[in-house]
């Protein structure tokens, strides 16, 4: 299924995407915030295969959690794979979780673990990337404005940078 043939430009990959009958398979999954300076984010540009979720698209580095793997395990291993980058457990910061219910498709839930990544802004220039279209340092404001981002990429970005914002909700016995 990894054939040249499947490889599409990025407009014929979301009409593959949206109208398709290419059998998607999600997965438990994690993703790295990599983060080459505050307020800073390097994104992959997916390939624009119509076998992946949003092909085209502009995301996290990361994917799927193989059996008998941490997802801490799993991200080094993805970014080993993806960018030649080596990391340690000790480098990431657990940041968050979706939880996908694909019941309706008799897959049950699936999740999607988010760590935070600090690197040198001078490290970007000597990642190599072996999957994906490519790479690139975003703003905050720069990706979330960005049209052609994985909608839960998008979503995990926004709460980092809100973080500030968004508060525990105070008790009825605390509100009097």
């Amino acid at each position: 299924m990894n054939t040249r043939s499947s490889f599409l430009d990025p407009i014929e990959a979301d009409r593959a995407f949206i109208e398709g009958s290419v059998e998607l398979r999600p997965d438990n999954a994690v993703a790295a915030i990599i983060q080459p300076g505050a307020g800073r984010y390097l994104m992959q540009l997916r390939d624009p295969f119509d076998w992946i979720f949003f092909p085209g698209h502009w995301g996290l580095f990361g994917g799927a959690v193989e059996t008998g793997e941490t997802s801490v395990d799993a991200l080094a291993r993805e970014l080993s794979e993806e960018l030649e980058l080596n990391i340690s457990e000790e480098d990431l910061r657990y940041f968050t979780r979706l939880d996908l219910d694909f019941s309706f498709a008799d897959y049950g839930m699936i999740r999607r673990d988010f760590y935070q990544l600090l690197i040198e802004p001078d490290d970007v220039e000597k990642l190599k990337l072996a999957e994906g279209a490519g790479l690139r340092v975003f703003t905050g404001n720069e990706i979330l404005l960005e049209p052609r981002v994985t909608p839960y990429d998008r979503w995990v970005i926004w709460l980092f940078e809100s973080q500030g914002r968004i508060k525990i909700p105070m008790s009825q016995d605390q509100n009097g």
